[in-house]
C-alpha cells in the first residue's frame, strides 16, 4: 500500500489513515519542529551575543559624544531590554507560533499584567525623571530609601549603589524620584562636627583652648571659615562641648577619626576626663516598724 505524505493537520483523511501515515506525520512535524528549535537556539546565542556588541559599540559611541555616564548606563540597560524582546519575537515567529494568536493572548492578559506592572512603569517613570533632573550621577555617594552608598549604575528600573563595606543594592527608582536623596557629592566641601563631654569642674576655657590647638595644627581644615567651638548643653554627667570645623569633602572621615583619636590622647595628658554617664542612688532608712 502507498503511504500518504501528510503535511499538517488538514491533509488527514480519518476513513483513510493508517497507522503508517500516522508515524509519517508524527516524524515530519518532529523533524520540522527538531529543526526549527535548533535554529532558534542559534539564534538566541548569536542574537545575545550580537546585542552585547552592540551595546558596547553603541557605549563607545555615547561616550566618544562625552554623554554623561548616568545617561549611557540607563539607555544600555533600555537598549539591552529593547533588542532582547525584538529576539524573542523573532525567535516565536521562526517556532512557528502565529502573532494573531500571540498578541491576543497578551492583550488578553493586559489588564492584569498593567496592574502587576504599575510600579515597575513607576520605577521606569523615576528612572526619566532622575535622568531629567539629575539629583545625582555615576560615582556619587547619596542617602536615600535607608541605604547609602555610591552610585555604580542607573538602570532603567533601579540604581545600584555600592556600599563601603562592598555590599551591592539596587534601589527601585520610583521611591528615589519620590523621596529624599542626600547627595554628599554636590559640594565640595564639607563642615565636620564633634559633641565633647568634659566633667563638672573642668576649666571650660583650658579644654577650649586645647581643642583650638588641636584643631588648629591640622592643615587639613580650613581657616576660612574658621573652627566653630562653643559650650552646646549643660548635660546630666557632663559639660558638652560643639566643635564645628570646614575641610574638603574627601578629607572628611579621616579628620573625623583623626581628631576623635588626637582630643582622647590630649585630654588625657592634661588631665582632662571625659565622663561617662552615672547614676546617684540615695537610700533611705526604712528599717523603723510602725
Amino acid at each position: 500500500m502507498e503511504l500518504l505524505t501528510i503535511t499538517s493537520l488538514n491533509d488527514i483523511n480519518l476513513s483513510t489513515l493508517t497507522w503508517s501515515d500516522l508515524v509519517d506525520f508524527l516524524s515530519h512535524q518532529a523533524l520540522d519542529f527538531g529543526q526549527r528549535l535548533l535554529i532558534c537556539i542559534v539564534i538566541y546565542i548569536v542574537g545575545k551575543k550580537l546585542i552585547r556588541f552592540l551595546n558596547k559599540a553603541l557605549g563607545k559611541l555615547m561616550n566618544s559624544r562625552k554623554l554623561d555616564a548616568s545617561v549611557i548606563s540607563f539607555l544600555n540597560s533600555l537598549i539591552d531590554i529593547l533588542l532582547t524582546v525584538v529576539l524573542l519575537i523573532t525567535i516565536i515567529n521562526i517556532l512557528g507560533i502565529n502573532n494573531s494568536s500571540f498578541i491576543a493572548l497578551f492583550a488578553s492578559f493586559g489588564v492584569a499584567m498593567g496592574m502587576a506592572l504599575s510600579g515597575t512603569m513607576q520605577n521606569f517613570a523615576g528612572g526619566v525623571m532622575i535622568l531629567l533632573f539629575r539629583p545625582y550621577k555615576i560615582g556619587d555617594y547619596i542617602q536615600a530609601q535607608g541605604q547609602e552608598g555610591t552610585v555604580k549604575s542607573i538602570q532603567i528600573f533601579s540604581t545600584v549603589l555600592t556600599t563601603l563595606d562592598n555590599r551591592t543594592i539596587y534601589v527601585p527608582n520610583g521611591g528615589l524620584s519620590n523621596n529624599i536623596i542626600v547627595n554628599f557629592n554636590n559640594q565640595d566641601t564639607r563642615r565636620i562636627e564633634w559633641t565633647i563631654g568634659i566633667e563638672y569642674g573642668t576649666d571650660y576655657d583650658k579644654a577650649k583652648s586645647i581643642l583650638q590647638s588641636i584643631l588648629s595644627s591640622d592643615k587639613r581644615i580650613f581657616n576660612d571659615p574658621s573652627p566653630y567651638i562653643a559650650m552646646k548643653a549643660l548635660s546630666e554627667s557632663s559639660v558638652d562641648l560643639l566643635i564645628r570645623a570646614w575641610a574638603t569633602r574627601s578629607d572628611y572621615w579621616d579628620i573625623y577619626y583623626d581628631i576623635n583619636e588626637q582630643i582622647y590622647k590630649v585630654f588625657e595628658i592634661n588631665g582632662i576626663n571625659i565622663p561617662f554617664p552615672n547614676v546617684t542612688v540615695h537610700l533611705s532608712d526604712n528599717s523603723k516598724s510602725n
